[in-house]
Order: C-alpha cells, then sequence, then structure tokens
C-alpha cells in the first residue's frame, strides 16, 4: 500500500513579507508634533489632543510590532479565538513563535497538496491493488464481524436452551430415555410430540388455574402461591406419565392410559383451591408419548415373534430334508441290494429269479428317482387343511404345508401344550408344488385373516367347505376331503362336563 506521507518533501518557497503600517503611523506621529510645535500657547487644549493621538499611534505600533515578532498583544490572557480552536480539535495558536507556526502550517499544506498530486499521478494498475486491498481489508473486517455476530448468537441460544431446561425440570419433564428413540418409524414423530411437551411447558399452558387469587390479602402473594402450587402439582404429574411411559409393556396400554387419566384426576383434587387443572391438548401429548412407546414394545415383540417363528420354519425344513436324504439312501441302498442279487441270479442262470428281481429292482429305482426328485424339490410337500373347535371354535380353519415325510407329525405338533385339543384334518395330501397351493390358499383367504399383523399365523375365518371349494375352483386334484370335524377330545369334554353337572345336581 503506498505510504503518500513516504520520501522527502520538497520545501515551500518562504512567504513574501508584506510591507507593515509602521512607516505611515511614525509619519502621522511626526506631523502631529510638528503641529503641536506651531500651535501658539493659547490653543493649549488643542496641543493636549493632538499629543493624546500621538501617545495612541506609538502605542499601536508596538502592539503590531509585538504581534508580528512573537509576543501577543493580551499577554498572557486566553482569547476566544484560542477556545474555539480547541473545542474544533485545531491546535491552539502559541503565545510565542507566530511565524515559526504559520511557516509550519504552510509546510504542512504544501505537504497534503504534494500528496495529493502524487497520488493522482498514480498509474491505473497501482489504484487498482490499493482499492483490491482496501476491499479485501472490509471484506474480511466484515466476515470476521458476521462470525463475532454468529458465536454470540450461539452463546445467547445456549443460555436460552440452559434457561429453558431448568424451568422443564423445575416442573419434572426430563429427556429421559424413552423406548421409541431407536425406532426407525417412530422416532420423527416421538421427537414432534416432545417438542410440543416443551412448547406448552415453555408458554405456561400445560395448566389452568384461576386469576386474581389472594394470599393474606395480597395479590402478589397469591400469585406466588398459585405458581409454585401448579409448579409442585405439574411436576407429580410429569413425573407419572414418565412411569407410565418406562413401566408400559406390549398389550398393556390401556392400563398405562387409565394410570395417567387417574392422575389427572388426582391432580385437579388436590388443586381445587387455585382451580388448577391438566389442560386436555397438553395431556393428549402426554398419552402420545405413552402411546409410542407401547407401539414400539409391540412392534419389537412382534419382531421377536417372527423370528421365532422363522427359525421354527427353518427347523422344519432342515428336519424336512434330513428325512428326505434319508429316504434318498434308503432307496439307493435297496437299489443297490437288487443290482446285487440280480447279478449273482444272471450268474448262476436262474431266469425265473432274474426276472423276479429285475421288476422289484426296476421298482426301487423309481422310488429312488422319486426321492431324489423331491428332496431337490422345496416346493414339494403336503397341503394341509385343519380345524380346532374347541380352541378357536367354529369357522376357523388352519391351511399350511410340510415337507415332512409323515406330515402326520406335524399336525401332532401343531397340537401340543399350546392348545387344549388335538386338530382335526379335513384335508392332507401331497403335491410337487404344495407351496405354490398353499400361496393361492392364503392370497384367497387374504380378507378372512385372524391375525393382520403377523401374516405366519396361518388361520383363517373360513369353513372347511369354503376351502374345498376353493381347491375345487382352482382345479386341485383331491383324493379325499372330510368336511365335518369329529372334534372327538373337545365332545367327549363337554360330554363329561354336562354329567359332572348332573350328579351334582
Amino acid at each position: 500500500m503506498s505510504n503518500f506521507s513516504s520520501g522527502p518533501s520538497p520545501e515551500p518557497a518562504q512567504p513574501k513579507k508584506r510591507a507593515t503600517g509602521f512607516a505611515l503611523h511614525i509619519w502621522f506621529a511626526c506631523a502631529l508634533l510638528f503641529l503641536i510645535a506651531l500651535l501658539p500657547t493659547e490653543g493649549f487644549f488643542f496641543s493636549l489632543l493632538l499629543a493624546a493621538g500621538v501617545i495612541w499611534i506609538l502605542l499601536d505600533i508596538l502592539k503590531q510590532y509585538r504581534t508580528a515578532f512573537g509576543v501577543t498583544a493580551e499577554s498572557t490572557s486566553v482569547s476566544a479565538e484560542d477556545i474555539y480552536r480547541t473545542n474544533i480539535g485545531a491546535p491552539p495558536v502559541p503565545a510565542k513563535g507566530l511565524k515559526q507556526y504559520a511557516d509550519e502550517v504552510y509546510r504542512a499544506n504544501a505537504q497534503m497538496l504534494a500528496d495529493l498530486n502524487r497520488y493522482g499521478d498514480m498509474d491505473s494498475l497501482a489504484k487498482e491493488c490499493l482499492d483490491a486491498e482496501l476491499t479485501a481489508s472490509i471484506a474480511r473486517a466484515k466476515q470476521e464481524l458476521a462470525s463475532a455476530e454468529a458465536e454470540l448468537a450461539a452463546v445467547q441460544q445456549d443460555v436460552l436452551d440452559v434457561r429453558q431446561v431448568a424451568d422443564q425440570h423445575n416442573v419434572g419433564f426430563y429427556d429421559y430415555e424413552h423406548p421409541g428413540e431407536t425406532s426407525v418409524k417412530l422416532a420423527n414423530e416421538l421427537a414432534t410430540v416432545r417438542a410440543h411437551i416443551k412448547d406448552k411447558l415453555r408458554t405456561k399452558t400445560a395448566v389452568t388455574t384461576v386469576s386474581g387469587f389472594t394470599f393474606n390479602g395480597s395479590t402478589r402473594e397469591g400469585d406466588k402461591f398459585v405458581r409454585d402450587l401448579s409448579a409442585l402439582l405439574l411436576r407429580a404429574y410429569n413425573a407419572e406419565a414418565e412411569n407410565c411411559v418406562k413401566t408400559v409393556k406390549a398389550g398393556n396400554l390401556g392400563a398405562a392410559r387409565a394410570r395417567l387419566e387417574k392422575s389427572r384426576e388426582q391432580i385437579a383434587k388436590r388443586g381445587t383451591m387455585i382451580g388448577l387443572q391438566i389442560t386436555s391438548a397438553f395431556h393428549r401429548l402426554r398419552e402420545q408419548e405413552v402411546e409410542l412407546a407401547a407401539r414400539h414394545l409391540e412392534a419389537l415383540a412382534i419382531q421377536k415373534q417372527l423370528e421365532a417363528e422363522a427359525r421354527a420354519e427353518a427347523r422344519e425344513t432342515a428336519k424336512a430334508q434330513r428325512e428326505w436324504e434319508a429316504l434318498k439312501a434308503k432307496q439307493k441302498k435297496e437299489v443297490d441290494h437288487y443290482s446285487n442279487v440280480l447279478a449273482q441270479l444272471q450268474a448262476t442262470g436262474d431266469l425265473e429269479g432274474v426276472q423276479r428281481v429285475q421288476e422289484q429292482l426296476e421298482e426301487a429305482e423309481a422310488k429312488l428317482a422319486d426321492a431324489e426328485d423331491n428332496a431337490l424339490n422345496t416346493r414339494a410337500g403336503y397341503v394341509y387343511v385343519i380345524s380346532n373347535l374347541g380352541a378357536f371354535g367354529d369357522g376357523v380353519v388352519k391351511i399350511g404345508m410340510t415337507r415332512r415325510l409323515n406330515p402326520m407329525e406335524r399336525v401332532r405338533e401343531l397340537g401340543d401344550a399350546s392348545v387344549p385339543f388335538l386338530f382335526d384334518v379335513h384335508a392332507l395330501f401331497f403335491s410337487k408344488d404344495a407351496v405354490g397351493i398353499e400361496t393361492m390358499l392364503h392370497q384367497y383367504f387374504a380378507d378372512r385373516r385372524v391375525n393382520l399383523v403377523n401374516l405366519r399365523r396361518e388361520y383363517f375365518y373360513a369353513t372347511p367347505s369354503a376351502v374345498r371349494d376353493a381347491l375345487v375352483e382352482h382345479q386341485v386334484e383331491l383324493v379325499e376331503y372330510q368336511e365335518a370335524a369329529p372334534a372327538e377330545e373337545f365332545n367327549t369334554s363337554n360330554e363329561l362336563r354336562k354329567a359332572a353337572q348332573l350328579t351334582n345336581a
């Protein structure tokens, strides 16, 4: 950046001395003295006047001399001009050395004129560089100012947040660990609900109270009493709401709601003196917080249930595969046996035995091929339609499939300790595409599913005859189908119960 004051400055020309009025005043004084000498004695008073004029002229000459050569006429007194120059920031006129001061002022003015002329002679490139530096300096200053303002705003926001958190803690609301925070689906909804709760607390709209309450005849003390009691009761309500969230379980949302509603009623009873009520809007927000926790826990329970059923299905598939592999090994062993016997009979020339064993070998090879095909074909299996009149009542069936070699084992497993009675079988048939038939039936009765959440639960509101009609409609070959459910255990239990009632009567 150019320095306008750098470099030697040209020596200004000395100011020209103006002709002073000393000679003129001396001429006037001499003329007056000459007139005094010519006047007669009778003109004494006129002579005095002329002498006074001479004295005044001499004093004026002395004043001009002192002013010109560094001594003010007023000596050490402060003039009005000096006071004015001091107020505007200009240096005061020195009491001595007026001529030297005037020369310094003149040289300073000449230096400034030289700097201005030198700036005017700068080339455009130097001016552009100077302007660019000035612009960059201004931009940096603005950036630093913006950064400082942003830091100040952040600090002010932190201070505000701390105050709001302190107010929330005062009424018992804390950012505790909510079960729904880890839910991808519910996290945003939970954040929105919590933001509304905090807004209600911040705007003091979580509760309503009476106005104009007095305590000891003082409205001011009455207002303080209302604020303190409101904070205390609201703190108790928020603590109960948080406890409801932490203790809610999958399936008992109704109990948690009833508990929170009861807490609201108790708060209203305790705050009757000041007409305190938890607002419906705030109560609904806290209920939503409990609902989100229950929904997340229910989703976790369903997920665990699905995982358990998937593991059970995998075990079932593996078990069925092992059974098919064992059957294939058995059929392979049988084929090898008949092959060895056939070779021995051929060696001995027993033609009748050869023909008989040849037929047995072909039958064993056919069974082996079928076993290998079914072992490789994971869609092959048995489709079953079963019901449990004692457990689910009339009009509910279970439609599924199994790859077990003995499908009745699977039916008996379904009727274990989880249900009170054994299942009745309406249809049980083998198919190369058992998976396709099962899927078709599930889609056909999709609007009649009992459990719309867990689709692995294969129960439907349908009668055995309706399932048979669906199979016939889709041209599924059926050898045997039983519509009536024997329900032997259920019917026997009812008969025994009636007999016992008659006996007791």
